[in-house]
C-alpha cells in the first residue's frame, strides 16, 4: 500500500467515522482475545528450560486476556455484541514468517506492540476521543507498555534487527508510516 499515514491520521480519519471506529473497536477486540492464545502457544513452542520467559510471556497472556474483557465491555456498553470474526490479518503474514525461535518471536511481538503503543498513546491523549473508548485505553496503555519493554528484552538487539523488515512489510499492509 502506497498510501501510508501516521498513527495521529488514522486515528483522526477514524475517530470521525462512527463505523469506521465501530470496526477498529471489533478488530480490537478480536486482537486482544486471540492474543493469549496465540502468546500461550508460542511460549509452550519456544519457551521451554526458560523460567523468565515462560513466566513473562503468561503474564502477557493474561492480561490480553483482561484486556479483551475490558474491549467487550466497551463494546457492549456501545451496543455491539463482541464476536471474534474471522477476518484476513494484513499485518501478521510477514512477521509471522519470521519467527525462528524464541528470540525472534519475541521480536515480532516487540515490534507488533510498539506499533500498537503509537496508536494507544494517540488515542489517550486525544481530548476529542469518545471517552469511554480512551478510558478503555488508558487502562490498557501501562500493560502494553509492559509488553512491549518484556518482549523487547526477552528477543534481544539482534533479533529486533533480524525481524524489522518483517515489521515494516507488515506495517507497510496496514498503510502505516513509522
Amino acid at each position: 500500500m502506497s498510501d501510508t499515514r501516521t498513527s495521529q491520521q488514522w486515528w483522526e480519519e477514524t475517530r470521525k467515522d462512527p463505523a469506521r471506529l465501530r470496526d477498529w473497536l471489533l478488530d480490537q477486540y478480536r486482537g486482544e482475545a486471540t492474543a493469549a492464545g496465540r502468546i500461550e502457544a508460542f511460549r509452550d513452542a519456544h519457551a521451554h528450560g526458560q523460567p523468565r520467559a515462560h513466566r513473562v510471556l503468561t503474564v502477557i497472556a493474561a492480561q490480553e486476556r483482561q484486556h479483551a474483557t475490558w474491549v467487550g465491555g466497551l463494546l457492549r456498553a456501545r451496543g455491539l455484541e463482541p464476536v471474534v470474526q474471522d477476518k484476513a490479518e494484513r499485518y501478521w503474514e510477514q512477521p509471522l514468517a519470521a519467527i525462528q525461535d524464541l528470540e525472534s518471536g519475541c521480536a515480532v511481538g516487540a515490534h507488533a506492540e510498539r506499533m500498537r503503543l503509537e496508536r494507544i498513546e494517540v488515542i489517550t491523549s486525544d481530548p476529542e476521543a469518545p471517552e469511554d473508548v480512551r478510558a478503555v485505553f488508558q487502562r490498557i496503555l501501562p500493560q502494553e507498555r509492559f509488553h512491549e519493554r518484556a518482549f523487547r528484552s526477552l528477543a534481544g538487539t539482534e533479533a529486533l534487527e533480524a525481524t524489522r523488515e518483517a515489521h515494516e512489510l507488515g506495517r507497510n499492509a496496514l498503510g502505516l508510516s513509522p
